[in-house]
């Protein structure tokens, strides 16, 4: 198993163990009020994991390969195409063929002409 993968699977335990640590402390006496402590310490925690995936990420070169369910971008595997690329037995150096007009309706010619009530029908 990577580190990666280590990592991203030592969230939750890690964060149970914090909330155990803390109602340790409470029962006995250690620290007054829980839940003034838990969310900040959460969030600390979290930063601390998601900064530790990063770097492991960084070091083994997983920002260029991209690892599945990796937040942090990068293909499947490495060389894999980007979703917008061609698809195999697509006419490659050929633009695609633009229409004449970007209208859903066709427009009248008349709705255009210089008329006295100001160009309206």
């Amino acid at each position: 198993m990577n580190r990666y993968i280590l990592i991203r699977r030592l969230k939750a335990p890690a964060i149970l163990l914090l909330i155990g640590v803390l109602a340790l402390l409470h029962q006995m006496d250690v620290i007054d009020d829980f839940w003034r402590y838990l969310v900040p310490l959460v969030l600390i925690l979290l930063g601390v994991l998601l900064l530790a995936e990063r770097a492991i990420l960084s070091m083994d070169g997983g920002l260029d390969q991209g690892y599945p369910g990796s937040p942090y971008g990068g293909g499947p595997y490495p060389g894999a195409p980007y979703p917008g690329a061609p698809y195999p037995g697509a006419p490659a150096g050929q633009p695609p063929v633009a229409s004449q007009s970007t209208s859903i309706v066709a427009a009248h010619a008349h709705d255009f002409d210089d008329h006295s009530n100001g160009g309206q029908s």
